[in-house]
């Protein structure tokens, strides 16, 4: 294969954009579609400082990599979940990853937040660890963005992620993950800081790659709790329709924001509250978070 840009020797094929590319260029491409996401969505400025949520994956360590390289002002944010010896070798990466490139990290501890790590969260409450998990760190996510002065969170969300996610929320007609699917979420209270996701344009090998050429050091093992969960599923029928059409996961997640959400956004109108104990947003008179840490307590 030749590089489609320079015509030396390829070593990234990129089948639903029918197009090879050397690693210089390809390089190159990942972090052009990383600005154009940028630009398309005014996800943030120049002036802006943003909040890199980091796992210790290849997504959300690619991301920094990127909005590192092209200058932005960021600060990578680490949750530590507390799940065994997982948290602990992704958090020594992400702290590696910080270091090399002089670049600031937070760490926010889940079980100093809500009174356990997740494991334990899971065992007081019965609730399913995916959805403990997500709750919190969606709330700690945001808590962090307002504590510290940041105005937007980036996500390292690829294009897999995202039309798993769609799918899901279509074979269920969940209206308001519908509604609120997008690369960019403005804010819409004064508590509520943006959020974005400039990898939604590439896709999980795409992201992979970027991270093998680049040499970051990532943690490659799945988390622990995330066998058995309907997202892999998901990703694997649409990694099937991707083999036999590529392009497929690109053009429906590209179509529904086209067409799609915003019928759905017409639909969704939420009042927002500030929460009684802790004053973050939620639709009630207690964030989910709070109830989630009373149910913590309650059991000990």
């Amino acid at each position: 294969m030749k590089c489609r840009k320079c015509g030396g020797l390829a070593a990234v094929e990129l089948r639903r954009h029918n197009a090879a590319f050397c690693p210089p260029d390809f390089i190159a491409f990942f972090r052009n579609q990383v600005s154009e996401a940028v630009r398309r969505h005014r996800m943030f400025t120049r002036e802006e400082s943003v909040l890199v949520a980091v796992s210790g994956g290849k997504d959300s360590l690619g991301l920094w990599d990127v909005l590192l390289d092209q200058g932005y002002m960021t600060t990578g944010l680490y949750l530590d979940l507390g799940i065994y010896d997982y948290s602990k070798e992704s958090r020594a990466k992400c702290e590696a990853f910080a270091a090399h490139r002089g670049a600031p990290l937070l760490v926010v501890s889940v079980e100093e937040a809500v009174g356990a790590p997740i494991p334990g969260v899971q065992a007081a409450t019965r609730r399913p660890t995916c959805s403990a998990c997500g709750l919190s760190k969606r709330y700690l996510m945001n808590k962090a963005a307002l504590d510290y002065g940041f105005p937007v969170v980036a996500t390292g969300h690829n294009l897999d992620d995202e039309a798993a996610a769609l799918f899901g929320s279509i074979l269920h007609w969940q209206a308001e993950p519908l509604a609120r699917q997008s690369p960019a979420l403005p804010s819409t209270h004064p508590k509520l800081v943006r959020r974005v996701k400039p990898l939604y344009r590439l896709s999980e090998l795409e992201t992979a790659a970027y991270a093998f050429l680049r040499g970051i050091d990532y943690i490659v093992e799945e988390c622990p709790f995330a066998k058995g969960a309907t997202s892999l599923m998901h990703k694997e029928i649409l990694n099937r329709l991707e083999e036999a059409s590529p392009g497929a996961k690109h053009n429906f997640l590209y179509g529904f924001l086209e067409k799609g959400r915003p019928a759905f956004e017409r639909m969704s109108a939420v009042a927002l509250n500030e929460c009684a104990r802790c004053g973050q947003v939620t639709t009630g008179t207690l964030c989910g978070f709070c109830k989630l840490a009373d149910q913590v307590k309650r059991s000990r």
